[in-house]
């Protein structure tokens, strides 16, 4: 197998030019005389306004500050993230110091963006390139940090892609962003190969960027095993072709590939729809599934969202609504999630064919039926199929006095499965905690001894870690 990494003396670079030292003089050459006719056109206009139109000095001076930012004009902006994303600059625990820091940076951003947005684009890029070094060590096996990541990747890549800078300056942010990228061994800032398309901001340097990676793409898809291997840009290749208008081009590429794979056939996916050929893309979805079931949620959710924007609702539901569900990572966020696309639906309805889907998971399903008002049904899934005994005891103390009803008999439910030995981390304070908000109900509805009587039968028949956190409050009635 071969790695192929490139750099930009093995593809060619995209602008034309000597070494890099050359380059650079260059660049400080240009970017003195534009920092000069910048500050004389405002100097002029001191002198008489009528001579520099609003437009021309908005235009200059964004001149002067990207400019300045890159280091040419007399002063640098100063970001106080930099300090903090040094190399190796957490360690295995420092998960949640790093989280902070991530969400600071992000905050310090935004804020410079919305006063500058050139100076915001260049202090995301600054962040991008460092944290990746920033966090090699921090253990990731929970997901936390990766997934802060991802979420300040979306915000800056945003900040970048928008940011109006003239095609020499995003040239070079893209080519800084590169070299970042392809030096990512932790894979923390992989996703922007994905949004690679969007951060060239237009056709023409999206098309530049399709012609310097689709080689090393299609050499990586060869048939012939001892030639093809792993391209890391491979998502940024078919991410350009798409922003390019390439559609062909990507459809072309993936019939190289020797096998199923729904990470690259979702750009076929999207060249179609981007062509408007939406039923053809569906076909093209339904065609990617492969027997291992690789993909199958984020195809569901892609096609229900074609077949809503084409207004067809009843059919997304029908098709895709269910299993699209899955990608939300809660039972709760499931059912919120439907109710949210299919208001027209009624919950009973969309909480039936939620708990279809998963026979013997029934009592999973208990907050979402609660949540939405379906209390009845709340009941009847909690004593289903086991339900968690502390969601049960959190739901009798919060209806205590709204709907004691409802209250009594989640406590009880909370009961039986503390008996059988449900729940996580079971404490006697959660029994004892479950029993007295089930006899605060009961005593609103005025039948504290009833309750009594079902919590001993319910708890009779189970272990005796539940009986003995509760004698000394059940008293002699227990025996």
């Amino acid at each position: 197998m071969q790695n192929f990494t490139l750099a930009e003396n093995s593809i060619g670079p995209l602008e034309s030019g000597g070494n890099q030292e050359g380059r650079q003089i260059a660049a400080g050459l240009i970017g003195s005389r534009l920092l000069k006719a910048g500050l004389d056109a405002e100097r002029d206009a001191k002198v008489n306004p009528c001579l520099l139109s609003f437009h021309t000095r908005r235009h200059n001076n964004s001149i002067v500050r990207q400019m300045t930012h890159r280091g040419n004009g007399p002063v640098a902006h100063k970001w106080q993230f930099q300090t903090r994303f040094r190399k190796g600059a957490f360690g295995w625990r420092g998960s949640r110091t790093a989280i902070e820091r991530i969400r600071q940076a992000v905050a310090e951003i935004r804020k410079a963006a919305r006063a500058d947005p050139i100076l915001g684009a260049e202090g995301a890029i600054a962040f991008l390139r460092r944290v990746s070094l920033a966090l090699e060590h921090v253990d990731s096996s929970s997901g936390a940090i990766g997934s802060a990541v991802n979420s300040a990747i979306d915000i800056l890549v945003a900040i970048i892609s928008t940011a109006p800078a003239d095609e020499s300056t995003r040239r070079a942010w893209l080519e800084q962003l590169w070299q970042a990228f392809i030096d990512d061994q932790v894979s923390y800032i992989e996703l922007l190969g994905d949004r690679w398309g969007e951060l060239c901001a237009g056709p023409g340097i999206a098309a530049e960027w399709a012609e310097r990676l689709m080689p090393p793409l299609l050499e990586s898809f060869a048939r012939d095993r001892t030639s093809r291997g792993y391209f890391h840009g491979t998502m940024a290749a078919f991410s350009t072709m798409l922003a390019a208008g390439r559609y062909q081009e990507i459809l072309d590429a993936n019939e190289r590939i020797a096998y199923l794979s729904w990470g690259y056939r979702r750009w076929g996916f999207r060249a179609l729809v981007a062509q408007g050929k939406r039923a053809e893309a569906l076909r093209y979805a339904e065609a990617s599934r492969t027997k291992a079931g690789n993909g199958d949620v984020d195809i569901a959710l892609v096609c229900e969202e074609v077949l809503l924007a084409s207004g067809m609702a009843e059919e997304a539901y029908n098709r895709y609504a269910i299993a699209a569900s899955a990608y939300e990572p809660t039972y709760l966020a499931r059912f919120r999630a439907l109710a949210k696309k299919y208001a027209w639906k009624a919950p009973s309805e969309l909480l039936r064919d939620l708990v279809a889907t998963m026979p013997g998971n029934e009592g999973k399903w208990f907050a979402a039926a609660k949540s939405a008002g379906l209390y009845d049904e709340a009941i009847a899934l909690a004593q289903a199929a086991p339900c968690d005994p502390k969601t049960l005891s959190r739901a009798a103390r919060d209806f205590v006095i709204r709907k004691p009803e409802f209250a009594v008999d989640a406590a009880l439910a909370a009961l039986r499965w503390l008996s059988e030995g449900h729940g996580y981390e079971i404490t006697s304070y959660d029994v004892i905690e479950a029993y007295r908000q089930g006899f605060r109900a009961a005593e609103e509805l005025h039948r504290s001894d009833e309750f009594k009587r079902r919590a001993i039968a319910v708890i009779a028949a189970g272990n005796s870690f539940v009986q003995d956190s509760l004698r000394s409050v059940l008293g002699e009635s227990q025996k």
